[in-house]
């Protein structure tokens, strides 16, 4: 058990029986009233953002995570399948648990799998992931460095907006944390 104080970003808290990644933590002391604590936090099980004020003298459970290196294989629909880099035993997992993480899933792709209680929880993604360019206009001529973008489909389907001079088949690195483009791969 941790004081509601300790919380931070990206911890995992056991809360109501069930379990959350904190996403923000604002510590508060309004006037002459007694501070709290104000979470912003995301339910592991179904991916709904909540807040909720804890008392500076609520304890909260830091759930224990197994996390281990898995390399993602494929899809075929419904189940993402990896592979234990260590092991090599293969896994899948359904896209419900994936949410958004799918659209950054490339073949051969290092992520890390975090388990709580032998059940995975959640896939933590690199912070960018290289990917490859299918479907966008035709790039300009002469076209430089400029705040004019286009949108961009990768191969997963993800649409990403890329700066005019970006083509077809070329490979573009995209943060995984706001979905944007960063540079050319």
């Amino acid at each position: 058990m941790i004081s509601a104080t300790q919380m931070r970003p990206g911890m995992v808290i056991k809360f109501n029986n069930e379990l959350y990644s904190i996403f923000s933590v604002a510590h508060r002391t309004p006037g002459n009233l007694r501070g709290f604590v104000q979470a912003k936090m995301r339910g592991l099980r179904n991916g709904t953002m909540t807040e909720h004020r804890f008392s500076s003298e609520d304890k909260v459970e830091k759930a224990l995570l197994d996390e281990q290196e898995m390399e993602y294989l494929y899809d075929d629909g419904e189940y993402y399948y990896f592979m234990n880099t260590e092991t090599y035993e293969q896994m899948h997992l359904m896209k419900d648990l994936l949410g958004d993480a799918t659209q950054y899933l490339i073949p051969q792709l290092k992520v890390k799998v975090e388990f709580y209680e032998g059940k995975p929880m959640s896939v933590d993604l690199p912070a960018t992931v290289d990917m490859l360019v299918v479907e966008t206009e035709p790039g300009l001529k002469g076209a430089t460095v400029s705040n004019v973008t286009k949108p961009a489909k990768t191969e997963t389907g993800l649409v990403v907006q890329v700066p005019a001079f970006i083509t077809e088949g070329e490979k573009i690195r995209v943060n995984t944390a706001e979905g944007t483009y960063q540079e050319r791969a």
